[in-house]
């Protein structure tokens, strides 16, 4: 079976488009024949399709399951008593999430992939961190929602960390202030979800006229984006828009789902969105689900290796992009390097900041 100890060793964007290609073919086929095993839903529908897993020659052949699939369907490939932990996506009242189980196994590996990907940015030495956010979005630690497992995740990166935001949703300026000052001359780590950090950070720095120097600043970001594209503020105003309250310089967004939460898609120095060896993008066409070209824009097909306890290996999402180039980005990471485009026309919103958009907007 797939040994993860052994793939979380290999650095995540050192391998060229061949090696990868084997890599992830050898790993998915096991994971299918593993899921086939294991759950009955996906069982029947690899059935459904008469899909010969054994004779799978490529990972971009196997069946992805659209994720809309796991707000339908309760899908798992463990016994029910070894999970210990359950993954929700954001939904505004009455919408239906999706809901993902863990065993110790499947988290561990998460947490080991996410801290190999975000390490290969801030480093290995773990940095003062604020927090874009409230500390009530993580009280509840049995039901993990998309926002709050973010922040859960991304806070091992930190020491000494600190809510920019109390619980009545305002800035801490006091807080902020007095943070500043005990790391004064160190970089800082910020982690926050991009709606939230436009709302609550730059609109309020803007209007109260406080200035923080973050200059030594990497903000890491992401989810959101849909509210934002509604404002029309573009990736380049969000940075420059910080840059003008706040002086950070290192602004990094990512794309990630809850349904493959641990792999999550980094944004570079050059503003293209990375695949790592963990997993892939593949665009595909909407008329027949046939593989898109470099440079044409298509449905996302996300693969990760890491889905273990319940057949979320191979998803087709609900967002559009294109896939820019490989192995040959100038920041020198190798991999597929793309861009996201939106939520599809008609698709159900399903971002991590959507629901809190919607009850305090």
């Amino acid at each position: 079976m797939v040994n993860y100890d052994e793939i979380l060793s290999i650095p995540p964007y050192s391998m060229d488009k061949d090696q990868k290609h084997t890599f992830l073919t050898g790993v998915l086929k096991e994971l299918s024949a593993h899921h086939y095993e294991n759950c009955e839903g996906y069982r029947r529908i690899i059935d459904g399709l008469s899909y010969d897993i054994a004779a799978t020659e490529s990972y971009y052949d196997l069946p992805c399951l659209p994720v809309r699939l796991f707000k339908e369907y309760e899908l798992r490939s463990i016994a029910e008593d070894s999970v210990v932990k359950t993954m929700t996506s954001s939904g505004t009242t009455g919408q239906q999430v999706s809901k993902i189980f863990l065993d110790r196994e499947a988290s561990a590996n998460q947490t080991k992939t996410l801290t190999k990907i975000v390490s290969s940015y801030l480093g290995s030495t773990r940095l003062p961190m604020i927090i874009l956010d409230t500390s009530a979005i993580v009280k509840n630690r049995a039901m993990f929602s998309a926002r709050g497992a973010g922040i859960l995740g991304f806070q091992m990166f930190g020491r000494d960390k600190i809510y920019a935001l109390n619980e009545n949703m305002e800035l801490d300026v006091e807080g902020l202030t007095a943070f500043l000052e005990k790391h004064k001359g160190e970089d800082i780590f910020l982690f926050g979800f991009t709606f939230m950090i436009w709302q609550h950070f730059y609109e309020e720095l803007k209007k109260s006229g406080y200035r923080p120097d973050l200059s030594r600043g990497i903000l890491i970001h992401g989810g959101g984006w849909k509210k934002l594209v509604d404002k029309k503020v573009s990736p380049a105003e969000f940075k420059a828009a910080l840059r003008d309250v706040c002086g950070i310089q290192r602004v990094y967004d990512y794309y990630g789902m809850v349904e493959q939460t641990g792999t999550i898609y980094m944004e570079c120095e050059c503003g293209h969105l990375h695949a790592s060896i963990f997993s892939d993008v593949i665009t595909r066409r909407a008329s027949d689900f046939s593989v898109c070209e470099k440079g044409e824009k298509g449905l996302i097909e996300v693969v990760s290796v890491l889905p273990k306890s319940y057949p979320g290996h191979a998803l087709l999402t609900e967002d559009e992009g294109i896939v820019l180039g490989e192995d040959d980005c100038p920041c020198g990471r190798k991999g597929k390097y793309f861009s996201i485009l939106g939520r599809i026309k008609n698709a159900e919103v399903r971002g991590c900041s959507d629901t809190y958009a919607t009850k305090f907007k």
